[in-house]
């Protein structure tokens, strides 16, 4: 039966022993009266105050029960379950065998902005090289992106439930994370009114992302002409994460940067990790007004100077070479998400059918209160007693309380094993088991 997860260790400052080879002559200490000492790292509270992603806390600990001899299904990272297509892997070599192993231009190669800049049409936006900054992965171009355009007291509107950096990074640069709901019960899973009442004279920016993790809805064209009537009343600047724009399971993508007026106030924020199976390559980007782009390129040269230039030959292989690969990847995706997203739904589990990403968001709440147990305690003794790794929604933010998040880019026999491990834990010998 399930028991209980542990609880996280609390953070806070680090200890290290001092150095054992302190001179005993220029110290004044005898090497027979050596003093045990310790050293307190004083850290700021900007840093102490930054949150995590918990995809990668459930990770670490199924790979420490997977050491002990366990079998564990992965379903919390965002990682598709394939290797990199084999022409994008070729051209990482040939430029590492041809010799781009030294320093690129911070801003990015320039054939790799120029492919960039040529790929945004598909989602109507109009862009020129210039506009567009290359970065080891989407998350940098988040960070900078977020310190170069808010300022402490100002007012972030963030998608809840929703990915966690955004009100950790929101947070660090001194702003105030304020949730927007996220919800598949209105078309797009974004109701624009709601939005409307929680903008002050203090909001600065909206963060957009779709398609959404970890809901799996993506904002209609409706409700992006109206998200972007908003953003030019209010004078908002726009954080557009579009890091799954490819994958989409029915409709087009279309960027609330191809809006009039709406490409001098937003930041598209994309990366090639999801579409090509390239997280372990970290390449991504940001398209924005040339103004601001000329302003983080300061921050890749304070940070990384640039990305690596053989990686970013993999991009532009990834962009201009045959998109098959992404064809094949979500139409596995969309039987993966058929499947599990039916058996959740025999399981009592309410489960919409995300339009998009690769994320099943269920409902759990009916079971949490049987057990009496909040999310994070079963995802973590789903984990440690049936081996299931998933996420809990309250990782995302409040508007995740009661649910799951279940990666379905696992194959399919670990689907099925998922969702036989989920039925135990709702069978009536688990509810009577000791939960808490």
């Amino acid at each position: 039966m399930l028991k209980s997860g542990r609880p996280g260790e609390p953070a806070g400052a680090f200890l290290y022993p001092a150095r054992a080879s302190v001179s005993p002559v220029s110290h004044g200490v005898t090497p027979h009266r050596k003093r045990s000492m310790a050293v307190a790292l004083q850290i700021t509270e900007p840093v102490l105050a930054l949150g995590t992603e918990s995809a990668f806390e459930v990770f670490a600990r199924a790979r420490r029960l997977e050491a002990c001899g366990r079998t564990v299904i992965h379903l919390e990272l965002g990682e598709p379950d394939a290797p990199t297509p084999p022409h994008i892997l070729a051209a990482g070599v040939r430029a590492l065998r041809n010799g781009a192993t030294r320093y690129a231009p911070p801003a990015g190669l320039p054939e790799l902005r120029s492919a960039i800049a040529d790929s945004l049409r598909d989602r109507g936006v109009i862009a020129s090289p210039e506009h567009v900054i290359v970065t080891s992965g989407a998350k940098p171009m988040l960070f900078y992106a977020l310190l170069a355009l808010v300022s402490p007291g100002d007012a972030v509107l963030v998608p809840d439930p929703g990915f966690p950096i955004y009100r950790s990074v929101a947070t660090f640069a001194g702003a105030r994370p304020l949730g927007y709901p996220v919800d598949a019960k209105w078309p797009g899973g974004i109701n624009p009114e709601a939005i409307a009442r929680l903008i002050t004279h203090n909001t600065r920016v909206l963060v957009l992302n779709s398609p959404h993790n970890p809901t799996g809805t993506a904002i209609d064209a409706a409700t992006l002409a109206e998200l972007a009537e908003l953003v030019c009343r209010h004078d908002l600047t726009v954080i557009s994460d579009e890091i799954y724009h490819r994958l989409l399971f029915e409709g087009e993508h279309r960027s609330i940067a191809a809006f009039h007026g709406l490409a001098e106030r937003t930041v598209i924020v994309d990366g090639f990790s999801k579409a090509y199976a390239m997280t372990g390559w970290r390449l991504g980007y940001g398209v924005m007004p040339v103004e601001l782009a000329r302003r983080i390129e300061r921050f890749v040269i304070n940070t990384t100077s640039c990305a690596p230039p053989f990686v970013q030959h993999a991009g532009i292989a990834a962009l201009e070479g045959p998109q098959d690969c992404v064809m094949t990847l979500l139409d596995q995706l969309e039987a993966h998400r058929d499947l599990l997203v039916a058996g959740l739904n025999r399981l009592g589990f309410a489960c919409p059918v995300p339009r998009g990403a690769f994320y099943a968001f269920p409902s759990v709440a009916p079971l949490l209160r049987e057990l009496g147990l909040p999310a994070d305690l079963f995802a973590a003794a789903l984990l440690d007693e049936l081996g299931l790794a998933c996420l809990p929604g309250t990782g995302f933010g409040p508007g995740g309380a009661d649910h799951l998040r279940l990666s379905f880019v696992a194959s399919t026999l670990d689907l099925e094993r998922a969702l036989e491990r989920l039925k135990t834990a709702s069978e009536p010998v688990a509810r009577a088991g000791s939960l808490s």
